[in-house]
């Protein structure tokens, strides 16, 4: 998306987002509260911070194989992993959200549908180290330098999966009971963004939570985010501009907030 088209986006994000004193939903207020807006520290955002800026220092170079949407940036097959890093994790603003949720949740099966490097990863691995963690990535040289970051931080637990997402998820899914918490970050365009959703409800339940990353880093993304909030089994999203809550509670209402982050 054109940076002046971004902006405009996120104009009107700030002009439609409620604070707490908005929210009626007892539950989203709660979550607004104690998990979004919760300003307290934890340990593991030492640790994946720590990890962030060695990959930030970084000239190492690797040879990407690229199966999504391409980078904003431009970059050709062979990157510096501090441009991976820097173009390609997600701010420590939102790591941490993501941390906070596991926490908060306590999810039993993750998926991670783009590890990158895996700083995100790290932070959805710290908050629940008993769970089972899947990650997806396509690029096998990311892959390594990604299993390299997890056993630097003692993150036994993660599992990846390496190759082509469209054709990795589906299998893995198979191979679980259900998946509690999912996030999206795998390719920023509307069939597959789609495709992959669907996919995962195929075994969501209740109390599962999916994010969605960049609801608004291209026009395929906002018509996907739109088609996310109108699919019947979706019952409550949380716009937070970067990023989607979506959850599937029948004892709530269907509502969607736009919450101010």
């Amino acid at each position: 998306m054109l940076p002046f088209r971004f902006a405009a986006e996120y104009l009107l994000y700030r002009l439609r987002a409620f604070k707490l004193h908005g929210v009626h939903s007892p539950f989203v207020f709660d979550l607004y509260h104690n998990v979004i807006c919760h300003d307290g520290h934890f340990t593991a955002y030492d640790h994946v911070e720590t990890l962030r800026q060695l990959l930030l220092d970084s000239d190492q170079k690797l040879l990407v194989t690229d199966f999504g949407a391409g980078s904003r940036t431009g970059l050709k097959n062979e990157r510096r992993v501090k441009d991976i890093a820097r173009t390609s994790a997600k701010p420590a603003k939102y790591g941490q959200l993501l941390y906070r949720l596991v926490n908060h949740f306590q999810p039993k099966t993750i998926f991670d549908l783009g590890t990158s490097l895996g700083i995100t990863t790290a932070y959805l691995a710290e908050a629940r180290r008993r769970a089972s963690l899947f990650t997806f990535e396509g690029c096998p040289a990311i892959a390594q330098a990604a299993g390299n970051n997890f056993k630097e931080l003692g993150l036994t637990h993660v599992q990846q999966v390496i190759g082509n997402l469209d054709e990795t998820l589906e299998k893995q899914l198979q191979q679980i009971e259900q998946l509690d918490f999912a996030f999206f970050d795998g390719n920023h365009r509307y069939e597959p963004t789609m495709r992959y959703f669907e996919a995962c409800l195929q075994k969501h339940h209740e109390l599962s939570v999916f994010v969605i990353d960049d609801l608004y880093w291209s026009k395929e993304m906002k018509r996907a985010w739109q088609a996310i909030k109108n699919h019947p089994q979706v019952l409550q999203t949380v716009d937070l501009f970067y990023i989607g809550l979506v959850f599937f509670r029948t004892t709530q209402p269907k509502e969607h907030f736009t919450l101010s982050f």
